[in-house]
């Protein structure tokens, strides 16, 4: 009982030790005369990432790389269907050009390149298949790419007042970061130990556990941060957060655990891949029309997460 308590408790830890590390960053950054918008786009996104990211360094360190796997694919699977069909069933979202024809196809791109680089058995022929060291600095490189991109759009767009960040001391910042950290370490060991313990408990697998109830979790910060963005009619926002969130787990987040520690995939996790490539090739589908995503597709998108959560409940 007391393992199941605090891995509810850890996703809130988490998710609080990840808002006092933006917090603490962004000030820092701040003092440092970094521009809100570029803190926006770099510090606060990696925050935001911060709860899958240590969630999958302690999941793998410990072996449970079903569970770092899951995590990352549930968590882009929930951002697209869950996310974005509550955001635009609450307000409708319009979509800028660039985020049509540059970030979702590197969304799509990201995960195709996972695909590829996991499937060593299925595609060279090998006897396993993993996500290597090597596949994890080809991850990085394709990140860094992206930061790159961002950075510019960041230096090309003015700042709003919308934008401002927190102004702290430097030994409240310092604190903050470290609070955070602390939080996230303590948060993530207690979702992995819950989360393990359920599958002994419930008879279910890591993958299952990993593809719905820890990628839910570790998505609740992207979840209220696009309801909200969608229900103040701020839907840049909305849908920016998520497709840069899903970009961020796979090249930044299973790039990093690779290069840590190969993780071993398992061909069952192909069927997550293509669900998260079918997500991301119907949201540019969907917008791609008339540059919104409207509510009866946002119901559409909440129906096929919840036959997909079906589906791995009956066979994962």
């Amino acid at each position: 009982m007391l393992l199941y308590i605090l891995f509810v408790l850890g996703f809130i830890v988490l998710i609080k030790g990840a808002d006092l590390l933006v917090d603490g960053a962004s000030s820092i950054a701040k003092k440092l005369d970094v521009s809100d918008l570029i803190i926006g786009l770099t510090v606060v996104a990696f925050g935001t990432s911060a709860p899958e990211l240590f969630v999958n360094l302690l999941a793998s360190i410990d072996g449970n790389t079903d569970l770092a796997i899951g995590n990352i694919l549930g968590s882009n699977i929930a951002n697209i269907l869950l996310i974005l069909g509550v955001a635009s069933i609450i307000y409708p979202i319009t979509v800028q050009k660039s985020t049509i024809w540059k970030e979702i196809p590197f969304s799509l791109l990201a995960a195709l390149a996972m695909g590829v680089l996991a499937n060593d058995r299925l595609i060279d022929g090998k006897s396993f298949s993993e996500l290597s060291r090597s596949d994890g600095l080809i991850l990085f490189g394709f990140f860094s790419i992206f930061l790159y991109y961002i950075v510019e759009v960041g230096r090309k767009t003015v700042s709003t007042k919308d934008d401002e960040v927190k102004q702290l001391s430097t030994l409240k910042s310092i604190v903050f970061i470290l609070i955070g950290l602390i939080g996230l370490v303590l948060g993530g060991k207690w979702i992995v130990d819950g989360a393990i313990a359920m599958t002994s408990d419930f008879g279910v697998s890591q993958s299952f556990v990993g593809l719905t109830v820890v990628a839910i979790g570790t998505s609740l910060p992207e979840l209220a941060t696009s309801a909200v963005a969608a229900y103040k009619k701020n839907t840049d926002i909305a849908i920016g957060n998520v497709v840069g969130s899903n970009i961020f787990n796979i090249l930044w987040i299973l790039g990093l655990s690779s290069v840590i520690k190969p993780l071993p995939f398992s061909p069952a996790n192909n069927t997550d891949i293509l669900m998260t490539i079918v997500a991301s090739v119907l949201l540019f589908f969907f917008i791609g029309r008339n540059h919104s995503l409207q509510r009866w597709q946002g119901i559409m998108f909440l129906l096929i997460y919840i036959l997909y959560t079906i589906y791995l409940f009956m066979y994962r």
